[in-house]
């Protein structure tokens, strides 16, 4: 396993995440919502950690599996419930784990976002799902238009002030507000967020457009969730049409409209000898050498299997000429 800063911080972190949005299905439902298959989850993650990674990501509104109905507010938290009952088993101190808060948690007033009562409340929470004493990252899941920013950010000061929380972090926050909660954190002598969680993938480029720039004039790490595009750059709807497919419509049309550019990247893929998956990774894993930005890629690992496919990317180098080739595509 190679290793790497966490964003600008002195912890180090495994060159790949695992993350926990979307994990191994029973095929039992409760509440309309597919179960998840904790037994399989405990032993992805036992190879993930044998074979170096100690980085795992989270949400305090993740369900682990949302296809059948992605509002189920009787599901959130259970992703961080599932990770607490596999970490207790672990050296806490040999783990660095991320989790999230903003999103809906109950349907009352204030069972959201980003006010000092409800990240309170949430980190608490989240640390009783989680079966631990404090969290390595604590991100804002994403921007509260009513919550001022000072507000937030004295609040996350504070639990890293009381050891609740190492280090923070944003994600899906847009580049002006970053640079504002940056800026109140510095005036204020508050702790600064140290990581942008981003969906950036070969098909989905937008966040060098402009958060590029932040994390490099910021010193921000970036956390690339999505590296395979909902599976789209796997390769595996070059040949079929089930899976996420089947009840993700906008994952159809994502489909249909880069269909061209995948099977142009599977005989990249076919050339280098090496998994679409694999070169996937491998090309965020380049992205950051050549930007000089530090990019971590956010795995999401369904079935044993792909693990080790997926880890081997570490191992896959795109020289410059296949990196101009996939450019152009």
């Amino acid at each position: 396993m190679e290793y790497t800063k966490l964003g600008n911080s002195g912890t180090i972190v495994s060159r790949i995440c695992i993350g926990t949005w979307h994990l191994p299905g029973s095929g039992s439902f409760k509440d309309g919502v597919e179960t998840v298959d904790e037994q399989a989850f405990s032993r992805i993650f036992k190879r993930a950690y044998d074979r170096g990674i100690n980085f795992f990501d989270t949400s305090n509104i993740y369900h682990g599996r949302v296809e059948h109905n992605e509002e189920c507010i009787k599901c959130t938290g259970n992703s961080e419930k599932i990770l607490g009952n596999i970490i207790k088993d672990y050296n806490r101190e040999s783990l660095v784990i991320a989790t999230k808060v903003r999103g809906p948690m109950a349907d009352f007033v204030n069972g959201e976002g980003l006010s000092r009562k409800h990240i309170i409340w949430q980190i608490k929470e989240s640390l009783k799902r989680l079966k631990t004493d404090y969290v390595d990252l604590y991100q804002i899941h994403w921007s509260d238009n009513n919550t001022p920013h000072k507000e937030t950010m004295k609040t996350l000061n504070h639990l890293v002030d009381i050891d609740l929380v190492r280090y923070v972090g944003s994600s899906n926050v847009s580049a002006s507000d970053v640079i504002d909660f940056m800026n109140i954190a510095e005036k204020n002598n508050y702790e600064r967020f140290i990581t942008m969680q981003e969906p950036y993938n070969i098909l989905n480029r937008s966040i060098e457009e402009s958060k590029f720039d932040v994390a490099r004039s910021m010193n921000l790490g970036i956390l690339a969730y999505e590296p395979l595009e909902q599976g789209i750059l796997s390769g595996k709807y070059l040949k079929s049409n089930s899976g996420r497919v089947e009840y993700y419509k906008d994952l159809s049309k994502r489909i249909n409209e880069t269909s061209e550019k995948v099977l142009k990247l599977s005989e990249i893929a076919r050339k280098l000898d090496v998994t679409m998956a694999q070169l996937a990774i491998a090309w965020i894993l380049k992205r950051s050498i050549e930007t000089g930005v530090s990019i971590i890629p956010i795995l999401g690992i369904t079935n044993e299997k792909y693990l080790d496919e997926n880890l081997d990317a570490l191992d896959v180098n795109i020289n410059n000429n296949y990196m101009k080739m996939i450019n152009d595509i």
